[in-house]
C-alpha cells in the first residue's frame, strides 16, 4: 500500500535503537511497503537532500594575505611607508621584498587547506535500493528520505541511517564508526536507550559496510540529521588550538615589537631635544634602529627549519600537513592512540588451539601465512596431533571466506575472523578445496555458529560445527578425548578454558563434528542436535604491532605517555594495554565510555590524567578527553584511522592519521599522516620534531644577536650624538644575508645525544629561557661594542664615512660567522676537532658568505645600492681579530655555564 502524507515534524525521530521497527514506522507515517514517489519528493523538499552541507573556503587571497598578519610583518611594512614619504626608494623597495618573500614562502609551503568535511562526503553512498511506488528500485542515495524501506545485501555501503525491520545474516563493518575490530552481527530488536553505537545491533549507519548478509530498514535520518552528519558537526565546530610555537613566537613577537617601538620614539625624542637633529635624519635613525631589532630573517629560517623538517619526516614515512605541527609533535607530553589498525595490525589472528591433547600456540601475524603451531615449544605438525588436525578441518572447511595475495599483501575476501581461520589453515598446511560440499547452514546471529555437510579426501561424510563455544556446548554430549577417543563431554574444563582465553582478550571459537551416511545430502537445524563431538577451542585477537610495543616503551623513556582510547570491548583493550606494555595486569584500570559520559568536566581531567586505557569511547568520548588532557596543561597528540577518531584529531596539538586503512576524513582533519600506519613512526616523527625545535632555538639564538649589536649601534649613535654606522639598508643586508646563509646552516644539524631520553619540554615555558636571554646579550653586546669602537676609530683616522661603514658591516657579518660555530652546540663545547664536520652545511655557507660579502665590497653595482666601498687587505683583519675573540668569549662562558650546572 502507498503510505499517505506525513503530518509536519513527524520526520525527525528520537533514539530510533530504543524503539520496536513496528512503533519506528509508524512515527515515521511509513509502511514496510514503502512509499509513493509523490509522498518520497514531498518529504524531500521538507528535509532536504540525503548529503553533508559544503563548508566555506577561504579563497587563494585570504590564505596569501594572512601570512602579512604579524606584528613585526606590520612594523616593517610602516617603516617602509615612512621610508617611501622620505624618499627613500631603495630602502623601501628593499624593505617590501623582504616582507613579500616571507610571505610567498608560508603560502607555498602551508599546502591546502583542511578538508575534513570533503573526507567524510566522500564516506556517503552514492545510490541505494529502495522500495517506491510498491516495487523495488534502484535511486539516487541523495534523494532518500525518513520513511523510505532500503533494502542491503552484502558489498553495500549503507546510504541512511536505518532501523533494520529484517536482518538475515546481516554483517556490518563499522570500524570507522565503532573502532570495533570486527564486523557486528545485526538483527531487528531495539536496544536499551543508553546504548552506545557499537551495541545498537538493530541499527544500521550510513557510510558503514555490509560485509556479510542482507536486510531491509527504515530510513530514520538523512544527511546532517545521521551519526555521520552528527561528527561532520563535531568537526566543523571543533576549534583548533594555536601550536605551542606558534604561541610562543606571538608572544615573543608583541614582547619584541613593543620594545622595538617604545626605544624608537625615545630615540626620536634624544635626536629632536638633545642633539637638535633634522627631523628627517631623525625618522631615518629611528626606522634604521627598528629595522636592525626586528629579525625579519626569523620567519623565514623558521618556515624553512620546518619544510626540511617535513622532508626528513616524509623519509620516515611522516606526511606532514602542516608545518608547525613538526615542532608540535616534539613537544608532545601525551600520546592518545586508537587502538584498531594503529596500536594493532586491524588484520585476526589465530593466537591459540585448545584440544584436550593440548594448548597450541600460533605464531606470525595477520592474513600472511607465515608462521608456525607449537605445543610446549615444540613444532606440531598435524600428522602427529590428531586433535589438532580435527579442529582446524572443521574451522578450515566450515568457512566461506578466502585469503590471497594482491600486490604484495595478504587480502581477505569475507569474514575477518573467518580469514584468521583460513589462515591457521595455511600454516598448517591443511588442504581445504580438498573438501566437497554438499549442503550448508549459513552463520546467523540468532544461533551463531555455521555449519557444512562435506566430504573428506578419503570418503568420510562429516557434518563440520564452528561457532560461539557457549551454543556448541549445549549441542555437543562427548568430546575427543586425550587418547583419540570419544568420551563424556567435561563441560567445567571448557567453561574454564574459554574464560582463559577470554581473560587475555581473545576471542573464542569453538569446533565440532560427526560422521554421518554417506547417503545425506542435506543439512537442517536438528541434525546439529545429534551426538555432535565437541573437539576444541581457538583463540583469536587484532594483535598488536610489534614494533609499536617497543615504540610506546621508548616514549616512556622520552617521559610521553601513551593513552590507548578505543571503541572495543574493555576485556580486550585491557588485554592488548598489556600487552603493548601500557601497564601490567594488578595495576591496569580501564575506564568505559559510559563512566566519561557521567563524569564532570573536573573529574574527567583527574580521570584522564591518571588512566591510560578507554574502552567503548564515542567521538564525544575522544574528544572530552582531548579536551581534560589539554586543561591539565598537556601538548596532546591524536592518532586514528576512523572517521569517529577525526573531531578529536583536530582539537588535538597535533592529529596523526593512519594513511594506508585511514578514513579520508580523518587523514583531512590530520596534521601528520603515517604512509605505513605503524604507531613506530611516531615515535621517530618525535624525535625528528624534538631537533627541529632544537634546531629552531639554535636559529633563534644565532639570529637574535645580530639584531642585538645592530639596534644597539644605532641606538648609542642617536643617544650619544654620532655619526649612524649603517644605514637602514645595510642593515638589512646583514640581516639577510646572515640569516639565508648562517642560519639556514643550522637548520641540517643532527639531533642532540640523548634526544630521546629527557623528558618533554614544560608546555607553556618560553622558548627564550633565562640562559639564551643572557647568551643574546652578551654577543650583542660584544659585536655591537667592537663594531662602534671599530667605526669611531675610522673616522678619527680619516677613514672616509663609505669605508668605515663597509668596515662595519663586515665586523658585524665576519662576528657573526664565528659565532655561528657557537650556536652549533648550545650548551657543550665547540672547540672539539671530530665534530666540526658533522654537519658539513655550515662549512659550505660559510664559503657562500665570504662570496656575497665580496661582492658587497666590491661590485659597482653593490655600492651603489648599498652605500659601500671597496677595501684593502688590512681592512679586513681587524673584522677577523673580532670574530676569534668572539668565538672565544662565548666558549669560556659555555664552560662557566656547565661548571655552574654540574655545582648545581
Amino acid at each position: 500500500m502507498l503510505m499517505k502524507s506525513a503530518q509536519p515534524g513527524s520526520l525527525q525521530i528520537e533514539q530510533p535503537h530504543a524503539l520496536a521497527a513496528d512503533e519506528v514506522l509508524e512515527r515515521l507515517s511509513a509502511a514496510r511497503d514503502g512509499l509513493s514517489s509523490a509522498e518520497a519528493a514531498r518529504r524531500l523538499a521538507e528535509v532536504g537532500p540525503n548529503r553533508l552541507p559544503q563548508p566555506p573556503k577561504d579563497g587563494l587571497l585570504k590564505r596569501f594575505f594572512k601570512h602579512f598578519h604579524d606584528i613585526l610583518i606590520y612594523i616593517l611594512i610602516a617603516a617602509a611607508g615612512i621610508t617611501a614619504v622620505l624618499g627613500h626608494w631603495i630602502d623601501t623597495g628593499v624593505i617590501l621584498g623582504v616582507v613579500v618573500i616571507n610571505a610567498i614562502i608560508g603560502f607555498i609551503q602551508e599546502g591546502k587547506a583542511e578538508e575534513a568535511l570533503e573526507g567524510i562526503r566522500k564516506m556517503l553512498s552514492v545510490h541505494a535500493h529502495a522500495r517506491r511506488d510498491d516495487h523495488w528500485s534502484e535511486v539516487e542515495a541523495d534523494g532518500l528520505v525518513p520513511g523510505d524501506i532500503v533494502r542491503l545485501r552484502s558489498g553495500d555501503r549503507v546510504p541512511a541511517d536505518l532501523r533494520l525491520l529484517e536482518a538475515t545474516n546481516l554483517r556490518i563493518e563499522e570500524s570507522a564508526l565503532t573502532g570495533e575490530s570486527v564486523p557486528a552481527d545485526k538483527n531487528a530488536e531495539p536496544a536499551a536507550a543508553d546504548a552506545g553505537v557499537g551495541d545498537r545491533f538493530g541499527m544500521a549507519y550510513s557510510g558503514t559496510m555490509v560485509a556479510a548478509g542482507r536486510g531491509i530498514g527504515v530510513v530514520t535520518a538523512t544527511g546532517p540529521h545521521t551519526e555521520l552528519g552528527r561528527i561532520n558537526r563535531m568537526i566543523a565546530e571543533v576549534q583548533t588550538l594555536q601550536t605551542p610555537l606558534t604561541r610562543q613566537m606571538a608572544q615573543f613577537s608583541k614582547i619584541l615589537s613593543v620594545i622595538i617601538v617604545a626605544l624608537a620614539l625615545l630615540m626620536l625624542v634624544i635626536g629632536v631635544s638633545l642633539h637638535d637633529f633634522p627631523l628627517g635624519e631623525v625618522f631615518l635613525a629611528a626606522i634604521g634602529f627598528a629595522v636592525a631589532a626586528i629579525p625579519e630573517g626569523l620567519p623565514a629560517i623558521l618556515t624553512i627549519t620546518l619544510a626540511l623538517g617535513v622532508q626528513r619526516m616524509a623519509q620516515r614515512n611522516a606526511i606532514t600537513r602542516k608545518l608547525t605541527a613538526v615542532e608540535t609533535l616534539g613537544s608532545v607530553t601525551v600520546i592518545c592512540s586508537d587502538k584498531t589498525g594503529t596500536l594493532t595490525k586491524n588484520e585476526m589472528t589465530a593466537r591459540h588451539v585448545v584440544t584436550r591433547g593440548g594448548f597450541f600456540d600460533v605464531s606470525g601475524t595477520g592474513y600472511r601465512p607465515e608462521g608456525e603451531i607449537t605445543l610446549e615449544g615444540q613444532a606440531a605438525s598435524l600428522d602427529q596431533h590428531g586433535h589438532l588436525q580435527a579442529v582446524i578441518e572443521v574451522v578450515a572447511v566450515a568457512n566461506d571466506t578466502h585469503v590471497a595475495e594482491e600486490d604484495g599483501q595478504w587480502k581477505v575476501t569475507g569474514e575477518p575472523t573467518e580469514g584468521a581461520l583460513r589462515t591457521l589453515a595455511h600454516k598448517a598446511g591443511f588442504d581445504a578445496d580438498a573438501h566437497e560440499r554438499h549442503a550448508s547452514i549459513p552463520f546467523e546471529s540468532a544461533n551463531k555458529f555455521m555449519a557444512t555437510l562435506n566430504t573428506a579426501p578419503g570418503g568420510t561424510r562429516r557434518i563440520l560445527l564452528k561457532g560461539a563455544p557457549d551454543r556448541l556446548l549445549d549441542r555437543c554430549h562427548q568430546e575427543l578425548g586425550a587418547s583419540g577417543e570419544l568420551e563424556p563431554l567435561d563441560r567445567a574444563f571448557w567453561e574454564g578454558q574459554i574464560d582463559a582465553l577470554s581473560a587475555e582478550g581473545l576471542r573464542v571459537l569453538a569446533a565440532a563434528a560427526r560422521e554421518v551416511a554417506d547417503s545425506k545430502s542435506e543439512l537442517a537445524l536438528e541434525d546439529l542436535d545429534e551426538d555432535m563431538v565437541f573437539l576444541g577451542l581457538i583463540g583469536i585477537i587484532d594483535p598488536p604491532r610489534p614494533e609499536a610495543i617497543a615504540a610506546i616503551k621508548s616514549c616512556h623513556e622520552a617521559g610521553i605517555r601513551v593513552k590507548m582510547i578505543t571503541g572495543d570491548h574493555a576485556g580486550t583493550a585491557r588485554a592488548i594495554g598489556i600487552e603493548m606494555g601500557l601497564g601490567t595486569a594488578d595495576t591496569l584500570k580501564v575506564i568505559s565510555g559510559a563512566e566519561i559520559e557521567a563524569a564532570s568536566d573536573d573529574a574527567l581531567q583527574q580521570i584522564a590524567h591518571d588512566c591510560d586505557i578507554f574502552a567503548r569511547t564515542s567521538p564525544e568520548h575522544k574528544l572530552r578527553l582531548v579536551k581534560a588532557l589539554q586543561a591539565r596543561g598537556e601538548v596532546v597528540a591524536m592518532t586514528g584511522d576512523g572517521v569517529n577518531d577525526a573531531p578529536a584529531l583536530k582539537r588535538a596539538d597535533v592529529g596523526v592519521a593512519m594513511g594506508i586503512k585511514g578514513t579520508e576524513a580523518t587523514k583531512e582533519a590530520a596534521e601528520i599522516v603515517l604512509a605505513d600506519d605503524n604507531f613506530s613512526s611516531i615515535e621517530r616523527a618525535v624525535e625528528e620534531g624534538r631537533t627541529i625545535y632544537d634546531n629552531l632555538k639554535k636559529a633563534i639564538l644565532f639570529i637574535l644577536p645580530t639584531n642585538g649589536a645592530q639596534g644597539l649601534v644605532m641606538l648609542t649613535a642617536v643617544v650619544f650624538g654620532l655619526t649612524l654606522p649603517l644605514t637602514p639598508v645595510q642593515i638589512l643586508w646583514v640581516n639577510m644575508v646572515v640569516a639565508i646563509t648562517l642560519a639556514l646552516a643550522l637548520a641540517f644539524e643532527p639531533a642532540e645525544p640523548g634526544v630521546m631520553q629527557r623528558p618533554p619540554r614544560k608546555p607553556g615555558a618560553p622558548i627564550m629561557g633565562r640562559s639564551m636571554l643572557w647568551r643574546v646579550a652578551i654577543v650583542s653586546v660584544l659585536i655591537g661594542g667592537a663594531t662602534i669602537a671599530m667605526f669611531e676609530v675610522e673616522l678619527a683616522l680619516d677613514m672616509e664615512l663609505g669605508v668605515a661603514r663597509t668596515m662595519a658591516v663586515n665586523t658585524l657579518v665576519i662576528a657573526q660567522a664565528f659565532y655561528l660555530f657557537n650556536a652549533r652546540f648550545l650548551v657543550d663545547s665547540s672547540l672539539r676537532m671530530k665534530l666540526m664536520f658533522t654537519n658539513r652545511a655550515a662549512l659550505v655557507a660559510v664559503g657562500v658568505l665570504v662570496v656575497l660579502q665580496l661582492g658587497f665590497v666590491y661590485l659597482p653595482f653593490m655600492n651603489t645600492w648599498f652605500g659601500t666601498a671597496p677595501l684593502a687587505l688590512r681592512h679586513w683583519l681587524v673584522p677577523l681579530a673580532i670574530g676569534v675573540a668572539v668565538f672565544l668569549l662565548i666558549e669560556a662562558e659555555k664552560a662557566w655555564g656547565r661548571r655552574r650546572a654540574a655545582r648545581a
